[in-house]
């Protein structure tokens, strides 16, 4: 039986792109497309979360197209690589707060340390009580600062930053769709409480969930997200020597 010299053509131009990196960029970026324009069209519902969504596109095409994880990072990894100057851009939103955080620093560092230490041993703990292998146990640690720290971080424990960055992720996820159901049923309406909790909690995710509710809990929320990084990276390490 002869193939259409059309739908020939047509296979032959798949096998070329889904062997190229450039295909791994493309669906990345298309994925996140997609769960930004049905994020906006569901009037910005925590349920759409634009990352989750991605996340999923993406997680069903490498499915569907049998690609290893391998060689999909080899495209993705261009994405990646822009985490470095999104981890340096955090000392904007700590410029900007400096002054806020003055007129608040015993309350937002409270918070702040009790928050990381909260986050680490109930993940660590429960892990640990589920019978968890120790790659999982350890890439626990750093997975409530932002991901690219969180990798960082994981790299000094010797531990995978890819495992790392997939909990920094679903944490963030977490944060993001279900913080404000969270806050709302214990009573907290202050939009700088509830802006520093999600950034503490849910990292870049929740502070961009903040920013879509309401501007002042999104710039206390980047600020926390931005001290929170800087303590996890000076910390965790000697927080997991100490456990």
């Amino acid at each position: 039986m002869l193939m259409n010299p059309n739908a020939l053509q047509i296979a032959e131009i798949w096998v070329y792109l889904s062997g190229s990196p450039l295909f791994a960029l493309i669906l990345t970026l298309t994925a996140y497309q997609v769960g930004s324009y049905l994020y906006q069209k569901t009037d910005k519902y925590p349920l759409a979360n634009p990352v989750a969504i991605a996340v999923i596109l993406v997680a069903v095409a490498l499915y569907l197209v049998d690609m290893p994880y391998q060689k999909y990072f080899e495209g993705a990894q261009f994405v990646h690589f822009l985490l470095g100057t999104a981890t340096v851009s955090l000392a904007v939103p700590i410029y900007r707060g400096i002054a806020v955080l003055k007129t608040r620093l015993i309350p937002l560092m409270i918070a702040l340390v009790c928050g990381g230490l909260v986050s680490i041993v109930s993940a660590v703990a429960i892990a640990t009580w589920m019978g968890a292998d120790t790659a999982i146990i350890g890439a626990f640690y750093p997975k409530s600062v932002t991901a690219p720290i969180a990798m960082g971080v994981a790299e000094r424990l010797g531990v995978s930053p890819t495992l790392t960055a997939v909990f920094a992720v679903i944490t963030g996820i977490l944060g993001a769709v279900l913080g404000s159901s969270i806050l709302n049923l214990l009573g907290m309406k202050a939009w700088w409480q509830r802006g520093f909790a999600m950034g503490v909690a849910a990292h870049g995710i929740g502070t961009s969930r903040a920013f879509a509710v309401h501007p002042e809990a999104g710039t206390y929320a980047s600020l926390a997200m931005g001290l929170h990084g800087i303590l996890g990276a000076l910390l965790i390490p000697l927080l997991r020597s100490y456990l």
